[in-house]
C-alpha cells in the first residue's frame, strides 16, 4: 500500500515534490520530502473527472442543438465526448467574452448524430479551478497546491517548487499544465521562483507507473505487508504496517 501521490512523483524518477492528481473519482494535492508524505499538506478536491462528464452533459443541455442526440448520451460517450473536446482555457473570463476566442468543435456519437460543442469545449474542465461552478465551497487545484506548498518545511520548499508532477486522467485536458503554471506563478509573485509543472505524456497512469517502479526497489520492501504477516495477524494488521 502506498500513496498515489508518491508513485506518481516515482513515475517521474522523484522522491520529493508536489503530486497534483486529477482523477475520475476525487483529485488530490500531495507533498512528498524524500519519500515521506507530509499528511498536513495533503489537500483534497472533490471535483474530478465523473463530475466533469455530468457537467458537461448539463452545459449541453441548457444550449441544445441536437436534442435527441443528446438525451441518448451515455456515461462512456460522455467521457469521450470530453476527452476529444474540451480543454482549459488560461483566460476563462476573457474567453466566455470573446465568441471568437474559441472554436466549435463536432463530435459524431456511436447511432451515427453530430454533436457541436462552442464554449462547453472550456467550460467542462473549469470546476477544477473553479469548484464553485459546480457549488463547492473549496479552493481550487492551484489554490491546494498553493496551500499545500506552504506547509512544506522551509528549507525544502524551493526543492518541492522544482518538483510539481501532474497525474491523473483529468489533467490529462489540453491547456491543463499550462494553467495550473499561470496560478502557481501568480500565487507565488515575488517569491524569486518561476515554477514550472511536470505534465508527462502518460501522466494518465502515472500512479500505476510508480506502483510498478517503487514495488521494484529494495528499499520500499519495508513497507509491504507478506502474506505470511497477513495470515498470522489479521486484516486487521493493515493498519499497524501501514
Amino acid at each position: 500500500v502506498a500513496n498515489t501521490g508518491f508513485l506518481s512523483l516515482c513515475a517521474h524518477g522523484r522522491v520529493t515534490g508536489l503530486a497534483v492528481e486529477a482523477g475520475a473519482a476525487v483529485s488530490h494535492v500531495t507533498s512528498v520530502c524524500g519519500g515521506q508524505t507530509l499528511r498536513k499538506g495533503t489537500r483534497c478536491l472533490g471535483v474530478a473527472g465523473d463530475h466533469l462528464s455530468g457537467h458537461l452533459h448539463q452545459l449541453l443541455l441548457q444550449s441544445p442543438t441536437e436534442p435527441a442526440a443528446l438525451q441518448a448520451l451515455t456515461k462512456k460517450v460522455l467521457t469521450q465526448l470530453k476527452e476529444q473536446c474540451c480543454y482549459v482555457s488560461l483566460d476563462y473570463e476573457g474567453d466566455l467574452r470573446e465568441k471568437g476566442s474559441h472554436h466549435p468543435a463536432r463530435f459524431q456519437t456511436p447511432d451515427g448524430r453530430w454533436i457541436t460543442l462552442g464554449k462547453e469545449r472550456f467550460c467542462c474542465p473549469e470546476p477544477l479551478f473553479r469548484p464553485e461552478l459546480l457549488q463547492h465551497s473549496c479552493p481550487g487545484l492551484a489554490q491546494l497546491a498553493g496551500q499545500s506548498l506552504q506547509t512544506v518545511p522551509e528549507h525544502a520548499r524551493r526543492h518541492v517548487l522544482g518538483n510539481i508532477v501532474l497525474s491523473g486522467g483529468s489533467s490529462m485536458f489540453p491547456g491543463f499544465p499550462e494553467r495550473m503554471c499561470l496560478e502557481l506563478n501568480f500565487l507565488f509573485r515575488g517569491a524569486g521562483v518561476h515554477i514550472e509543472v511536470l505534465a508527462n505524456p502518460r501522466r494518465g497512469t502515472a500512479a500505476w507507473a510508480g506502483g510498478s517502479m517503487a514495488a521494484s526497489l529494495t528499499s520500499f520492501q519495508h513497507t509491504w505487508m507478506t502474506k505470511g504477516e497477513y495470515q498470522e495477524h489479521g486484516a486487521e494488521y493493515v493498519h499497524v504496517k501501514f
